[in-house]
């Protein structure tokens, strides 16, 4: 007769394993947050360059993840229906979007639409937020070209949704003169006396 297996689940300790590292790193223990890199790098990595589909472009987002993932740890709660694996995967899959978005050199027909200045060509129109800084232009982009909305993009960008609103509104005055400088400002009709 063999004796009955008293080993325990192995997915059930590396469960475990991760949710004392994510307790102690919601701490601030630095080396749980080294063993959550160590242990979830290649899961992230992998997800990431699905995503963005170049390898070098995929370990820089890959680090951005990971560095979110400082920011926001404490944000995490455990849930019986939600891994820490899947919460992390969803923000690495958030910035690998986010970087793909920012990457985007031609603007849509519809965002055109959309954007601040309709006089302007596109070519004007991608000079003019380049000059933007990059937190305006980060705002200017999302709420215009993406169409999020300024409570998807503090979400985002981690800002208040107030700090996006003055971010935005700071923007669109200054796209609204880099396009009057390279001539595409607004034009207005005159009216019949």
């Amino acid at each position: 007769m063999t004796a009955p297996r008293t080993e325990t689940d192995p997915g059930a300790r590396d469960r475990a394993r991760v949710a004392h590292a994510v307790a102690a790193a919601q701490r601030g223990e630095r080396e749980a947050l080294r063993w959550l890199y160590v242990r979830f790098r290649p899961t992230v990595l992998a997800a990431v360059r699905r995503i963005v589909r170049d390898p070098h472009e995929a370990e820089d987002v890959t680090q951005q993840a990971f560095a979110k993932l400082l920011l926001v740890i404490d944000r995490y709660e455990p849930r019986a229906d939600a891994a820490f694996a899947a919460w992390l995967l969803r923000l690495a899959r958030n910035q690998a979007l986010d970087h793909l978005r920012r990457r985007r050199e031609t603007l849509s027909p519809e965002a055109l639409a959309r954007a601040p200045c309709e006089a302007a060509t596109p070519s004007s129109l991608r000079i003019a937020i380049a000059a933007l800084p990059r937190d305006q232009r980060d705002v200017i982009v999302l709420r215009h070209v993406v169409g999020l909305s300024p409570g998807e993009i503090a979400e985002r960008l981690g800002r208040s949704e107030s700090s996006v609103h003055g971010l935005h509104h700071r923007g669109r005055a200054a796209l609204r003169r880099e396009l009057a400088r390279l001539g595409s400002g607004p034009s207005v009709r005159a009216q019949a006396a």
